[in-house]
């Protein structure tokens, strides 16, 4: 009888193709060593947004105020303008309806206020040109007056001039009369009638003179008269500037209540605008804090957050400090957007699937808190297209793309403890000119 199992497990008569295989083995591994390899660089991150006024923007409270009103709910989708909730004054300094309406009397009551010394202030004028008429013509008439006593006195001066002459003349006489009377040649009348002669030059030259005095005294009053009109008129014409001024300064200080005021009245009417909390943009409201009506907000307080429709997204990445020197502008990174599936081959990014190209456009300088370094990532517009329902804070697995090299090189490099191949971007502009060339 013959055992058929022995010839089934000991095969020492027949021939085997360990050796051949082994051989296609080694020889296939020996090719694949050759295979081309991108080396890369596995990174972090999540989506965002280039720009500020498309992230979430919290909608705060510009004034404290009580919720009368709420026109949305969590998740409702708002226009730019649409009215949100509707607050009312909780201060006592606005709690009067009729706010606007009194201060703007106030504002008529001191603008009459203003116009009321303006009128003063031109009766102030017509009183300083009546004065200063008054003054002229007092000091004109005190001037002719002068000029007349000027003449008088001149005349008086030459009458004493002749009046001395003739005394002077009669005295001569005199002693002539007197040398002939004293010896015998005319009569004691004769002598007489020249005495008297001489006494009434005397009394003549004494009138004169007296006139003389007389004329300068009175110039002299005239003068004195003058300078009183002149401080007269001075203290009365600096008194009514003063008044004037005064009433200038009224003018000035009404203008800057006025002004005040005003400022107060379109900050009224402006804070009555506030009453009512506008959407900012379009987009649609989360996190609403505030739970029901008759709650009070404070001044600055967060109310909502109201988060844009129209964003242009972008991926913030995480690189550590060791390979910062490999990422650069214009970086070509590959994108794995969390809840969108990808098979990935790291070495053969062309053949991975469910990943989405982008371009490095900016890297940071300063290190971040959690020790790494952040980089913006944008949408490369000439790869596939990045899904439209990504959301803002999506995780994301990015893998930037280096230098292609041999696997065995990859192996060498990674055995070694070397690090990737310094990779040179290319500016655009001149590869668009080596294409056109």
């Amino acid at each position: 009888m013959k055992i058929h199992s022995y010839d089934k497990i000991y095969h020492i008569n027949k021939k085997t193709k360990v050796k051949r295989w082994f051989l296609f083995i080694f020889l296939a591994g020996i090719i694949v060593l050759f295979l081309p390899w991108t080396q890369n660089i596995k990174v972090k991150g999540n989506a965002t947004t280039l720009y500020q006024d498309q992230r979430p923007q919290q909608l705060n409270s510009p004034i404290p105020g009580r919720i009368i009103k709420w026109n949305v709910k969590n998740g409702d989708y708002v226009k730019k303008g649409d009215t949100l909730l509707k607050l009312s004054e909780v201060k006592e300094d606005y709690l009067d309806p009729l706010l606007v309406q009194r201060t703007e009397q106030q504002v008529d009551a001191k603008k009459g206020v203003r116009d009321y010394y303006q009128a003063k202030i031109g009766t102030t004028n017509s009183q300083l040109d009546a004065l200063n008429s008054s003054r002229d013509l007092k000091l004109n008439q005190l001037k002719i007056k002068i000029s007349q006593l000027n003449n008088k006195l001149a005349g008086e001066e030459a009458e004493l001039a002749a009046a001395n002459n003739e005394l002077r003349l009669s005295e001569d006489q005199y002693a002539r009369q007197k040398k002939m009377y004293d010896e015998g040649l005319v009569s004691l009348t004769q002598f007489q009638q020249r005495n008297v002669s001489f006494q009434n030059a005397a009394a003549k030259k004494t009138s004169a003179e007296n006139k003389v005095a007389q004329t300068r005294q009175e110039i002299m009053n005239v003068s004195i008269e003058q300078n009183a009109t002149i401080q007269d008129y001075t203290e009365k014409l600096s008194k009514i500037e003063g008044e004037r001024f005064q009433s200038m300064g009224q003018i000035e200080g009404s203008d800057g209540e006025i002004a005040k005021l005003q400022n107060q009245v379109a900050n009224y009417k402006a804070r009555q605008g506030l009453y009512f909390i506008l959407a900012s943009q379009d987009g649609q409201i989360v996190q609403i804090n505030k739970a029901g009506i008759g709650e009070i907000l404070k001044d600055g307080e967060n109310i909502a957050t109201i988060v844009p429709n129209k964003i242009d997204y972008a991926v913030e990445i995480y690189i550590k400090p060791v390979d910062l020197p490999l990422v650069k502008e214009g970086q070509r990174v590959m994108c794995i957007f969390d809840g969108f599936p990808a098979i990935v081959f790291s070495g053969w990014p062309n053949s991975s699937y469910g990943t989405f190209a982008g371009k490095v456009i900016a890297v940071e300088n300063n290190i971040s808190p959690n020790g790494l370094f952040k980089a913006l990532v944008i949408e490369d517009k000439n790869e596939k297209q990045w899904p439209p329902k990504i959301k803002i804070g999506t995780g994301v697995q990015g893998i930037a793309i280096l230098n292609d090299v041999p696997i065995w090189y990859e192996l060498w490099r990674n055995i070694n403890g070397f690090p990737p191949d310094y990779y040179e971007v290319k500016p655009e502009k001149s590869a668009a000119n080596e294409k056109s060339k």
